[in-house]
């Protein structure tokens, strides 16, 4: 019988299938008895299951990052698909084909890490271009920035999504560069790149999306300052050239203000073309990705509304997205 996947159940459906399991918190309802709640995912979407009346001996009986054979019935609660939860099983990894909990597929991996390689290597700036190669030519941390997520919960929020993200941001920005003679299209090129590369430690994603130690103490922006002070030096000696001060400063000042408000934990805002180029860029890549990731996990599918979005302030129109 072949696989049913997250997006394809309906309401009051009877559910036997193996999931990723992450999230998991064991709660107190208001009458003061257990239940059990675990975030279940796969390639193509996740829903929150509900144990009632659990025990200890269940929220201990398997880790996040595990996977779970799990037997329930869907509902409808708040717009969103839950699944009731009757009993669970862990099940070996080895026993279960990956590819059913991978958004990105290997092939995909590949084509979005070719061309990263082709918009890096057609850099005209000759200090940009050997920085990159520094980069390119480091097969661990290569191996991460293909690897890592771009978020846990938000955008691109899956293995190979901050690979995805930049070079979708990285063919934005080789658009509108062009459009305003003032703006430098290799250093707003270089800027895309070189903005959340400090994820590759900020996050886990070994099996499950969390954060680092290091992440949740430092956090991405100053792990990628760091990251790029380290490559500057390689790159110097990789040209027998000093790094212009000025364009390290300008790239340093990209990654720090790109968040763009200082609500939103940005150390500094943009103040050059570049670095303002670049904050909105890549808001509007992220949010554009979201909301389309939100109409598409919607479940309510006789309607061509998302249900109120209180994160929003707005429902969302369905019509023409896929």
């Amino acid at each position: 019988m072949p696989r049913r996947y997250v997006s394809q159940f309906g309401e009051r459906e009877t559910i036997d299938e193996v999931f990723l399991a992450s999230e998991k918190q064991l709660r107190t309802n208001r009458n003061g008895n257990l239940y059990l709640q675990v975030r279940l995912s796969d390639r193509t979407g996740s829903m929150t299951a509900m144990m009632w009346n659990a025990s200890d001996n269940q929220y201990g009986a398997f880790n996040n990052g595990d996977y779970l054979r799990v037997q329930g019935t869907t509902q409808f609660y708040n717009g969103g698909l839950q699944l009731i939860l009757q009993r669970f099983e862990t099940v070996e990894a080895k026993s279960v084909d990956e590819a059913d909990f991978v958004t990105l597929a290997a092939s995909d991996v590949d084509v979005l890490a070719n061309r990263l390689q082709q918009l890096l290597r057609g850099l005209q700036n000759e200090h940009l271009r050997n920085l990159a190669e520094c980069f390119l030519m480091d097969e661990s941390f290569m191996q991460k920035f293909t690897a890592a997520p771009a978020g846990v919960k938000n955008h691109h929020a899956y293995k190979g999504g901050l690979l995805h993200h930049v070079v979708s941001l990285m063919e934005l920005c080789a658009i509108v560069a062009p459009r305003y003679p003032d703006v430098d299209p290799d250093l707003l090129l270089s800027g895309a790149f070189l903005h959340d590369m400090g994820k590759i430690d900020e996050l886990t994603y070994e099996r499950e999306l969390g954060y680092s130690d290091e992440g949740q103490l430092i956090g991405h922006v100053v792990i990628a300052v760091g990251l790029l002070n380290e490559k500057v030096k390689e790159s110097q000696k990789l040209s027998g050239e000093e790094f212009p001060r000025e364009l390290l400063l300008r790239l340093q000042h990209m990654i720090v203000s790109h968040h763009g408000e200082y609500q939103y934990g940005s150390p500094k805002l943009p103040m050059t073309l570049e670095a303002v180029a670049l904050h909105y860029l890549d808001n509007l890549d992220a949010k554009l990705y979201s909301l389309g990731q939100l109409i598409r996990d919607d479940v309510n599918a006789d309607s061509s509304w998302t249900p109120f979005q209180q994160n929003l302030q707005r429902k969302l129109f369905k019509g023409g997205v896929r």
